[in-house]
């Protein structure tokens, strides 16, 4: 199975962007759906590894997504909107304040995965920082590479 041991994840204090980086061994499709069904989102979005109490997701433009961990108890509900999908290889939405974007492309028989968060200037990628949404958003990649694999 091709995969990398971990995600990277770059801050980019120029141009306001937190990166993340991963191979998995699934193909591009698996990785397409599994960020876009919540049959799948619920078992690997929230960073601590327990499934999601909420998970309501609307796969069109415009359209509208909400994750809510258990509880709510080390966060407020994701929720954001779609502005582009281009199944298998890219999403891209709008959440917190973000525009966020998932790049899948084939690599062998996995997928090479990029997720882009960009914020709006600076003071915003530092509250994000201060937040801890780069680990967060790390350990969440973490579990999507664990769903996956199983």
């Amino acid at each position: 199975m091709l995969h990398d041991e971990r995600t990277t994840t770059t801050i980019d204090r120029d141009t306001f962007t937190i990166t993340f980086r991963r191979t998995l061994g699934a193909p591009r499709e698996l990785v397409f759906e599994a960020w876009t069904s919540a049959e799948h989102v619920v078992h690997w979005w929230d960073p601590s590894g327990v499934r999601l109490a909420e998970c309501a997701i609307d796969l069109r433009l415009g359209g509208r997504f909400r994750f809510a961990n258990a509880g709510h108890a080390h966060s407020p509900p994701f929720e954001g909107e779609y502005t582009k999908i281009d199944a298998p290889s890219e999403l891209q939405f709008l959440a917190m304040g973000a525009a966020g974007t998932v790049r899948l492309e084939v690599a062998g028989t996995g997928t090479s995965m990029t997720v882009t968060i960009r914020c709006a200037n600076a003071e915003h990628l530092a509250k994000f920082v201060e937040l801890g949404v780069a680990d967060g958003t790390a350990r969440t990649l973490e579990n999507l590479a664990a769903h996956l694999a199983r």
